[in-house]
């Protein structure tokens, strides 16, 4: 099942491209399967339904990632701002593997998962509700960086 899992999220980085103005919260997950581009979020649909479709559980992830990365080491898409991956279910010998369809890798220590459900709509970041005339719009930005002394204080 890993195997299938990394395959597939390979195929997913090559095949799609990241295009941040193709699709909204909203879009349906076969719109940006068709387009073959989208964000994070739908990167993490696509996967996510390619898996389920095959027997294979699979969970949607929200968090973010590490802002700058290793010395030597790319930066990631989708850094700044919250980021979307996926756990897969690999079996009970390797539990639940998390895996990063828009950048092609495991998740380790750069990516930071805030929930988990189903898809988007059950990890939603903010959520609430608005009463008056007019409209709004929030914008977002997140820098994670490491913290040089890793011992713990309270």
């Amino acid at each position: 099942m890993l195997a299938a899992a990394l395959d597939l999220a390979a195929r997913i980085h090559a095949d799609f491209s990241y295009d941040a103005k193709a699709t909204e919260t909203h879009t349906p997950t076969e719109h940006a399967f068709n387009m073959r581009k989208g964000v994070c979020q739908d990167f993490a649909h696509i996967m996510i339904a390619c898996l389920r479709s095959i027997g294979i559980p699979a969970k949607y992830v929200s968090g973010y990632l590490r802002t700058i990365p290793p010395l030597g080491k790319p930066r990631l898409v989708g850094a700044d701002q919250s980021h979307a991956w996926v756990s897969v279910y690999c079996g009970p010998i390797n539990g639940w593997i998390e895996m990063d369809p828009t950048n092609n890798c495991l998740c380790e220590n750069d990516h930071i998962p805030i929930a988990w459900g189903r898809d988007y709509s059950d990890v939603v970041p903010v959520r609430g509700a608005y009463l008056g005339g007019g409209e709004g719009k929030i914008l977002v930005s997140v820098d994670v960086v490491p913290v040089e002394d890793e011992t713990v204080r309270t």
